[in-house]
């Protein structure tokens, strides 16, 4: 995995997709204590379908380089930190045209990175995350604030070896239907294996603010690039109603309720978000063409990318007929 040296931080991220994709980019934002892994079911469809997509590791507890800037002066371990550390990462990789694509801790990271800089990307996809004064929902409101103490937060990761209490709601029960119970264990390695990296953690815990980010949500009508909500309708930590609230702050968004998907929707209904993602690539994508590929999804039931595939497929046979 290719490590990248930002003027805030230097970061992992993975990368898959064409190199001479004609698409426009995909960047994805997790939240605290997961890794890029999350996104890739969503990557590998967007990747197989033609996208190049882009998935930082943030330093946010699940992440390997202790978050320190570069020329060693003292880094900004905040939610306002990581935004710039993002809009840093978009900015050295030349992703300014990319589809922006966000969950959890990432959404409130995303808006302040929004409200610094609100053409930084193309196009924006919000999947359940943080809003308003909602930073965090409970019951993480109560366990951000006692893992804020170094102490509990190396406990609560030994802890989280074991399945049935990493699986409930005190640890990722209330985020997935389904979660792999090796991905949900390795999460928690860094927290468990570094000091360096339990301080990065409990330092950004200490600076989230709900005061603060609900100043900056009401802020995001300046945002006028077009922007999409998939949103778990299951999830009990972050509502429909909580995402249906925070679509009408946007003056073009669509809202888009995915059944039988909680926070981690990326996780629940992949080929959803997947779909979604390439629809509003689509709204000012060059390399598309023509909306048939939508239009005969919609009325097939089938999904976008493999719609998208088939055409792929039926073109390259096009090309090798004499």
């Amino acid at each position: 995995m290719p490590t990248l040296a930002l003027p805030s931080a230097t970061i992992d991220y993975h990368v898959v997709g064409p190199t001479n994709s004609a698409h426009p980019p995909i960047v994805f934002v997790h939240g605290v204590l997961v890794d890029h892994r999350l996104w890739a079911a969503v990557a590998d469809r967007l990747a197989g379908n033609g996208y190049r997509c882009y998935l930082p590791t943030l330093p946010l507890g699940s992440h390997r380089i202790a978050w320190t800037r570069p020329d060693g002066g003292d880094a900004d371990r905040s939610p306002r930190g990581a935004a710039t550390l993002l809009r840093e990462f978009v900015a050295t990789l030349g992703l300014a045209d990319a589809t922006l694509v966000c969950n959890d801790t990432g959404g409130a990271i995303t808006q302040y990175a929004l409200d610094a800089d609100p053409e930084f990307v193309a196009r924006i996809v919000f999947t359940n995350c943080d809003a308003f004064d909602l930073f965090p929902p409970q019951p993480f409101k109560l366990l951000f604030t006692l893992l804020q103490r170094k102490p509990v937060l190396r406990a609560a990761g030994q802890l989280m070896r074991v399945k049935p209490i990493r699986h409930s709601p005190l640890g990722v029960g209330l985020l997935a239907n389904d979660i792999d119970a090796d991905f949900s264990d390795s999460v928690f390695d860094p927290i468990r294996e570094s000091a360096r990296i339990r301080d990065d953690l409990t330092t950004f815990l200490r600076h989230i603010d709900p005061a603060d980010l609900a100043t900056v949500t009401p802020r995001m009508h300046r945002v006028t690039r077009p922007v999409t909500m998939v949103w778990g309708a299951d999830d009990r930590c972050f509502t429909p109603s909580h995402g249906r609230t925070f679509a009408e702050v946007f003056p073009d968004a669509h809202f888009i309720e995915v059944p039988r998907a909680r926070t981690f929707v990326a996780l629940d209904q992949p080929g959803q978000v997947a779909d979604e993602v390439v629809a509003i690539s689509h709204r000012s994508d060059p390399a598309d063409t023509t909306p048939k590929s939508l239009l005969r999804s919609q009325l097939s039931g089938e999904s976008l990318v493999e719609q998208l595939m088939t055409e792929r497929r039926e073109a390259a046979a096009t090309d090798d007929t004499p």
